[in-house]
């Protein structure tokens, strides 16, 4: 497994562009099987992910050209709806397959998901919402097989805004018969930029980004070109780099409304943060402060995939600040790591109290899941000595060439590879 090693105190400083949204590219890769026509997706990121679903859409006898940033599908001569478990284990994401799979074909096997281990992400909310649709869901040995005559159009409303759930009976409702309500339901920005690529295909759904969705059922969709968003996760994350490394960067490519929750908690720590429409400048000075609280929850919250990262810079803000974790009940694995480092973290169940401490110490560390391999990265960027991060594959997940991209602004990062 590839490491990354990571010498500190070296300022971030320059310009980066941000690649596109993996979590509005995943679910958007799915919907392609919905459409009768050629689909071209653009700006979409080189992550083993993506990867792992262009596999799963060949599979299932769609004709995918991969040719990043571009994915080219052609899903006209679907041959299969069983999605090969040794690929849906490799990612939870595949779910979204469920939906359109259901909508087109009215059949759907799939195994239970994988993906980090950062908690409980019970799909109970998809399969209910399916089974309003009108589909018969039977599980056993590991399998869910899913079947349906034609779907129909439904009441929906989610216990909790689920954007998982929200995207797949989405996709399943666009193709059913009659309007489906999907009440309580995710607004997150990735949501919207599948609803506009469903509706650029000749979907009818509106609301997207509201708590309520409103689907009107077509006959079928067309094919189609569309271009992904900026990924919001990455900008936080090398947002929070600059100003953890007291850097002056500019973010190319970025939504800065997407980040309203994380800019306020980085302004709230010091930074200087200047915006507009798809750039964003930030500067550092290094003298952060310690926030009062971060608590995650859903969008427009405090993303719960930026809690590690702003974990990490929280420990070296003099002062004590608060950390809720309101999402994910396992999501604190990166604490144990922080502390190998000098950090002053503690845990009392789902919330962390971080006493700033003066300089954290590099040491060689294990990244538990995506984004707490990017924290640990984060915190060597100012550790003094040498910081190894272990099992750095998970961080490939999420961050195209993070290591490339943090060398790019002056980060003294380097990918030690294991045979």
């Amino acid at each position: 497994m590839d490491r990354i090693a990571v010498e500190g105190g070296t300022p971030l400083e320059g310009a980066v562009r941000v690649h596109g949204a993996k979590n509005a590219a995943l679910p958007i890769l799915a919907a392609t099987l919905l459409a009768e026509g050629v689909c071209v997706v653009e700006d979409v990121p080189d992550l083993q992910d993506i990867r792992v679903m262009v596999d799963i859409l060949r599979a299932l006898g769609a004709s995918v050209d991969y040719s990043p940033p571009v994915v080219r599908v052609d899903a006209r001569r679907i041959s299969r709806t069983e999605v090969p478990e040794e690929l849906m284990r490799q990612m939870r994401s595949s779910i979204f397959l469920m939906g359109p799979l259901l909508a087109r074909y009215c059949h759907a096997r799939v195994s239970r998901p994988g993906g980090c281990t950062i908690g409980s992400r019970p799909i109970d909310l998809h399969l209910k919402g399916l089974a309003a649709l009108g589909a018969s869901i039977d599980e056993m040995h590991g399998y869910i097989d899913c079947r349906t005559r034609r779907l129909h159009g439904a009441a929906i409303y989610l216990d909790t805004p689920s954007v998982g759930a929200t995207e797949n009976l989405m996709m399943a409702a666009v193709l059913a018969e009659g309007t489906t309500v999907i009440g309580n339901a995710a607004r997150e920005p990735e949501i919207v930029d599948l609803a506009n690529f469903l509706n650029r295909l000749g979907a009818r759904v509106e609301g997207a980004g509201e708590d309520t969705l409103v689907i009107s059922g077509v006959q079928g969709l067309i094919g189609g070109q569309h271009a992904i968003i900026p990924d919001r996760i990455v900008a936080g994350t090398l947002a929070i780099a600059v100003s953890m490394t007291g850097g002056d960067v500019t973010l190319e490519n970025v939504r800065p409304n997407h980040l309203g929750a994380v800019l306020t908690k980085l302004r709230e720590a010091g930074v200087e943060i200047e915006t507009g429409r798809d750039i964003m400048r930030v500067r550092s000075h290094g003298k952060l402060r310690a926030v009062e609280q971060v608590r995650t929850a859903p969008y427009p919250g405090f993303p719960t995939d930026l809690q590690a990262p702003f974990m990490a810079l929280l420990s070296v803000a003099p002062g004590m600040s608060i950390v809720a974790e309101t999402v994910f009940e396992e999501r604190f694995k990166h604490v144990s790591e922080l502390c190998r480092m000098g950090a002053n973290i503690r845990v009392d169940l789902r919330t962390a109290f971080v006493q700033g401490v003066p300089r954290l110490t590099g040491a060689v560390v294990q990244a538990s899941d995506l984004r707490a391999g990017a924290a640990l990265v984060l915190a060597g960027l100012v550790a003094e000595g040498t910081t190894v991060v272990e099992q750095a594959h998970h961080i490939d997940r999420g961050y195209q060439q993070f290591d490339e991209m943090l060398r790019g602004l002056g980060a003294r990062v380097r990918r030690l590879s294991q045979s």
